[in-house]
């Protein structure tokens, strides 16, 4: 079943930084557009989480964020004794230069880049245990995906079934259409009063059957049902597939309309035409 480009899904675990949370969101968009936001200490993880996550999501407006939740044993911080000292001066001559300013708390220090050393953490230890959540986080998220897509194929499976059964009204109307053709051809003849060579008759009846005729764009159209009713069975991507499909069916739908010459065709087409927007609508939301 294909997957829909909506979902959500988040998850939490120990790492060396601590306690860290991975979130992810996405909704529908034309092309993968992945927006991650990280904390300093995970920044050097970016190229590969972006690649990691590209590997599984290939469609849709993406948001990945990671949250440090608690510090661990790693991250405890101790003060930089010479960035201390350092500062120490600085603020002793700023003092002396500028004596009228009140001074500040020793809270405001800890802003003081560089002021704080902490702990370094090991990388490659960090990635194993980021892309473990980050798998966990995934298959969540492509479980929430496939969900919602299971459903969405089935609102347009019912669709797809509506046009089918329209489009067989239509052809089962077609021996009705073409015989109201003909009976009104010779009533407008008997109107006028006028002796007409039967040949020609028969010539002037077989070019409006052929004008009207609308046998190969229904068997078009019940060609394009099956096609997206196999697609739709598909494990993979098959927005862009189906959105060419839907191009294809309304072209065929549209023919049939400005073909028809009967008002029981004019409306089955109005209803067609309905049921590929709704088919439409649902498909912005599949991957």
């Amino acid at each position: 079943m294909p997957r829909s480009m909506t979902a959500y899904a988040s998850v939490e675990g120990p790492t060396e930084l601590g306690l860290i949370s991975l979130e992810i969101r996405s909704v529908n968009h034309r092309f993968l557009e992945l927006g991650l936001r990280l904390p300093e200490e995970v920044r050097p993880l970016e190229a590969k989480l972006r690649e990691r996550i590209g590997k599984r999501v290939s469609r849709g407006k993406t948001d990945f964020n990671v949250r440090i939740r608690s510090a661990g044993v790693s991250r405890r911080t101790e003060i930089d004794e010479q960035a201390v000292d350092s500062l120490a001066n600085v603020l002793t001559k700023l003092g002396e230069r500028f004596p009228h300013l009140a001074p500040g708390t020793l809270t405001d220090l800890l802003n003081q880049p560089d002021l704080l050393a902490r702990t370094e953490v090991d990388l490659e230890t960090l990635q194993g245990q980021v892309f473990g959540l980050l798998d966990q986080l995934l298959d969540q998220f492509e479980q929430s995906r496939r969900r919602e897509g299971e459903r969405l194929a089935t609102l347009m499976l019912e669709r797809v079934t509506g046009m089918d059964e329209q489009r067989l009204i239509a052809i089962a109307q077609l021996p009705e259409i073409r015989q109201g053709l003909r009976e009104k051809l010779h009533q407008r003849v008997a109107d006028i009063d006028v002796q007409v060579d039967p040949t020609r008759m028969e010539q002037e009846l077989a070019l409006l059957l052929t004008k009207s005729d609308v046998d190969e764009e229904l068997d078009r159209l019940g060609i394009h049902l099956n096609e997206v009713r196999r697609v739709l069975a598909l494990d993979e991507p098959v927005g862009r597939r189906l959105d060419f499909l839907l191009q294809e069916l309304l072209r065929e739908v549209n023919t049939f309309g400005s073909k028809s010459v009967h008002a029981g065709s004019t409306s089955l087409a109005v209803d067609m035409k309905v049921l590929v927007e709704q088919i439409r609508e649902q498909l912005q939301n599949l991957e």
